[in-house]
C-alpha cells in the first residue's frame, strides 16, 4: 500500500505574494501520507514509533507553514531551521522502521523526506545569504 502519492494530496493555500509555495505543499502532502502510514504502524500495534513518527513528521510543517508568517527574516530561518531539525528526526524513525524486522515501510516516504531535507537546506542557506553578517 502507498501512503505517498506526491503532489496530488493536496494543494496548500497559496502563501505570500501568491506564489506557489512548494515547501509548503511537499510538507502538507507528507503529513497526510504520514498520517495514513501511523495509522497502520498502529494497527500493527507499532504504538511508541508511530506517536514518534507522527509527532516529528507533522511538526516540519506546522514550523514551514509558521515560518510563512515569520516577524523577520532570522525569524523565518529560525522556524526553518527548526522544521529541518524535525525533518532529521523523522529520517531517523523512518530509518529505524525501514530496519526492523516486522515493521512496514513504503521507501516513498524516503524519498519524500530526503527532498523536504534537501529543499529546507537550499531554503536556510540562501535565506541566510540576504541577511548581511548572518551566519
Amino acid at each position: 500500500m502507498a501512503y505517498f502519492r506526491g503532489a496530488n494530496l493536496l494543494k496548500a493555500p497559496v502563501m505570500r505574494n501568491d506564489k506557489e509555495n512548494v515547501i509548503v505543499d511537499k510538507t502538507i502532502s507528507f503529513s497526510l501520507a504520514i498520517i495514513k502510514y501511523c495509522e497502520v504502524l498502529e494497527q500493527n500495534r507499532k504504538y511508541v514509533i508511530a506517536k514518534q513518527v507522527l509527532r516529528s513528521a507533522t511538526s516540519i510543517g506546522a514550523n514551514v507553514f509558521e515560518a510563512q508568517n515569520a516577524e523577520s527574516k532570522a525569524d523565518f530561518i529560525h522556524k526553518m531551521k527548526i522544521a529541518a531539525k524535525e525533518a532529521s528526526e523523522s529520517m531517523y524513525w523512518l530509518i529505524l522502521c525501514e530496519q526492523s524486522d516486522g515493521y512496514h515501510f513504503d521507501v516513498a516516504l524516503r524519498s519524500a523526506i530526503e527532498e523536504i531535507i534537501r529543499i529546507l537546506s537550499k531554503i536556510i542557506s540562501s535565506s541566510k545569504g540576504k541577511i548581511p553578517g548572518f551566519i
